[in-house]
């Protein structure tokens, strides 16, 4: 798919930035078929375990209203009474079914989508009223798809029911020499099978549905290479202004450094690829310090700086090579090189004395 704008391949997986802008918008991965299956799971699931609950219940409000057939009167006095405890009575029955479908169902969004408060979707479109959008949407592959995945289903659904129902064949003629009670049984046991063999198929076709959605939109989200680029810059900044940044940071820092180099007691070279400027007073420092150092054009200005201040230039390359790549800046020297800093340091602080 290329993008209209750009003209580029959609081939970049979709950033989290651009998912949580679509998620904002309450565009998601959500498949109608999840909450069905899981409703009708339910449903059958509350069924079985309330039952027995369930016929007691009803067949003792039958004897109930049968046993005071005789009192019960239709008048508009009694009416509402009459509506109010009949009402009161289903809801007792129907209660468990209801709560397990009304809670299943909430459920089963959440896991799909969790909490979304957007307004996105229900905002005014004209090109939701459009007819000759709207009919274009009726007639387009999309609506051919789910025209060939409903039928799909309701084919599959009906295999299995009617091949259901075709296994208990062989049992219903001797139903005729069964109690009234057996024959509901029989048929309850049937019709629940048979549902919940439905409901499993419809339960895969939900976990294939959802994959293809989720598939279908990942899809769309999809980037350009242009816009990962343009992302970016939103998110951590123009690479071209990051590294203009950088570049003054360093240029501030080197100058900050190049400052202390008057202040130092000696500066080792390499001769000329490396020099680092070491500092040591011994009252307030346990080690010398290394207050500026630099290879190539650096080692050469601090050189400069250092000749320009009278500040001692030795040469010793093992040593200098050791505190560059060893140690920071404005950082005591490791106690392996004390020694080698320690004969150079006397031996400039004795020039010094000397030339007192």
């Amino acid at each position: 798919m290329a993008d209209e704008s750009s003209g580029q391949e959609k081939t970049e997986d979709p950033t989290s930035r651009r998912l949580q802008e679509a998620r904002n918008k309450g565009d998601v991965t959500k498949s109608i078929e999840v909450p069905s299956a899981a409703v009708l799971l339910a449903s059958l699931m509350a069924l079985y375990l309330t039952q027995h609950f369930m016929v007691q219940t009803l067949m003792q409000l039958t004897a109930h209203y049968l046993a005071n057939a005789d009192t019960i009167r239709l008048l508009p006095d009694t009416l509402f009474s009459l509506t109010q405890e009949g009402m009161l009575a289903m809801a007792l029955v129907c209660g468990p079914v209801l709560v397990a479908v009304f809670l299943t169902a909430l459920l089963a969004n959440y896991a799909q989508v969790g909490v979304i408060f957007s307004t996105e979707k229900i905002m005014p479109d004209l090109q939701k009223i459009d007819p000759i959008s709207g009919f274009a949407r009726k007639f387009s592959m999309q609506a051919l798809a789910d025209l060939i995945k409903s039928l799909l289903k309701i084919g599959l659904i009906g295999y299995v029911a009617f091949s259901e129902a075709y296994k208990a064949l062989p049992e219903f003629m001797p139903l005729m020499d069964k109690e009234p009670y057996q024959i509901m049984a029989f048929a309850g046991r049937t019709a629940f099978w048979i549902f919940l063999k439905c409901a499993l198929v419809i339960a895969i076709l939900a976990i294939i549905d959802y994959s293809f959605q989720r598939w279908q939109f990942m899809k769309k989200m999809k980037m350009t290479k242009q816009e990962l680029k343009e992302e970016a810059k939103m998110t951590e900044g123009d690479p071209q202004v990051k590294g203009r940044i950088r570049s003054i940071q360093m240029q501030m820092a080197r100058q900050r450094m190049m400052s202390e180099v008057p202040k130092a007691d000696v500066v080792i070279t390499n001769p000329t690829r490396l020099a680092i400027a070491l500092r040591y007073e011994s009252v307030s420092m346990a080690a010398p310090l290394v207050v500026a150092k630099g290879a190539g054009v650096i080692a050469q200005r601090i050189r400069e700086i250092a000749a320009e201040n009278n500040v001692p230039l030795v040469e010793n390359k093992p040593l200098a090579q050791a505190l560059y790549k060893t140690v920071a800046i404005n950082g005591p020297i490791p106690e392996d090189l004390f020694q080698a800093v320690a004969e150079i340091l006397a031996y400039v602080f004795g020039s010094r004395k000397k030339k007192m």
